[in-house]
């Protein structure tokens, strides 16, 4: 029986932080042990918001050498650049003929901006680009080309999967065969919260992350940023109510765990100690992850390298699914 097929899409946003790698890249990446895993970066749709070719190669390169150094493994699994792919856009060209705009006004991100207009006083549609309104349409090629059974997401994603679902739906219908397999998300791991510096969710938008491959230097000077209470070196505190170990425990082993908080309940330990402790645990595990990182940026003709076999890899199947879907909707004899 053949495995099902699951597929992540990795959008350059520059280094990941702890909450991407805890919340999105390590879920992902265990489902190569369940699933045919295939990861694709997702230049085009960053696209929309980065407007600058340096910013937007440089930030390509560096997802991919943090997947890559996560434990993404290019000979086990498929591994390839969204813009690489001319297939994925012919068939969001065919998707667009069957999706309605009703569809595309419902999708939560234009939603959300095109409220933010009207909050600001302007047109709904002030600074809106077709490429935001019609995300969902290029995702759903994203994800329907390659016959994709499941899809990572976390929950803010989830309409997408299910529009995605929808669009082949309503392609298989017309036709009256099964020319898409109809997606499915996975939510499970996908997306947990991990805390930020200042005790909220680790996120970009509130300045508060632990970018994973910045040096050891750096990674103790953000590590000592993290936000604690006013309690001093004799008091005992409450791990369980720490940001500090809230973040040790991702990295510790259970006996760690149980040593470092039985610290914090009998008290005589500073917030400085315990943020050291996070600190070195946190390097050792990082550290090996790290050196492949900057062997990869040192050299990105080995980055070019493996996206430009993967590529190969997934036109083989690309273009066999377009020649298909050409003859079954009248393009091809």
């Amino acid at each position: 029986m053949d495995k099902k097929i699951s597929l992540t899409g990795i959008k350059p946003t520059g280094m990941p932080h702890l909450g991407n790698y805890f919340g999105a890249i390590k879920p992902a990446l265990a489902l190569a042990q369940k699933y045919e895993a295939r990861y694709f970066i997702a230049d085009y749709h960053a696209l929309n918001t980065i407007k600058n070719p340096q910013e937007l190669r440089d930030l390509t390169y560096e997802v991919a050498a943090a997947w890559l150094s996560c434990g993404l493994n290019p000979e086990n699994v498929l591994f390839y650049r969204q813009s690489d792919i001319p297939e994925i856009f012919e068939l969001t060209a065919i998707l667009t003929a069957f999706t309605s705009k009703g569809l595309m006004n419902r999708a939560h991100a234009y939603k959300s901006a095109s409220e933010a207009n009207k909050e600001s006083g302007n047109d709904p549609d002030h600074n809106i680009n077709m490429g935001l309104f019609t995300y969902p349409i290029l995702m759903a090629a994203d994800i329907l080309l390659f016959d994709s059974d499941f899809v990572p997401v976390g929950r803010d994603q989830k309409q997408h999967v299910e529009m995605a679902a929808d669009i082949a739906q309503t392609l298989n219908s017309n036709y009256k065969k099964p020319l898409f397999v109809i997606p499915d998300g996975v939510y499970d791991g996908v997306n947990e919260s991990v805390l930020g510096l200042d005790g909220r969710k680790m996120s970009k938008s509130y300045n508060n992350t632990i970018a994973i491959f910045i040096s050891e230097k750096q990674l103790r000077k953000t590590v000592m940023k993290i936000v604690t209470n006013s309690q001093d070196v004799s008091e005992p505190k409450d791990p369980e109510k720490c940001s500090v170990f809230s973040i040790y425990k991702l990295f510790a082993d259970k006996e760690k765990q149980d040593a470092l908080a039985k610290r914090y309940r009998e008290g005589g330990m500073g917030w400085g100690e315990a943020k050291q402790e996070l600190f070195e645990t946190m390097n050792a595990a990082i550290k090996p992850m790290r050196e492949i990182y900057d062997d990869f940026m040192a050299d990105k003709s080995k980055i070019d390298k493996i996206l430009a076999r993967g590529a190969e890899k997934a036109r083989e199947i690309s273009t066999k699914k377009i020649a298909f879907l050409r003859k079954e909707i009248g393009i091809a004899k």
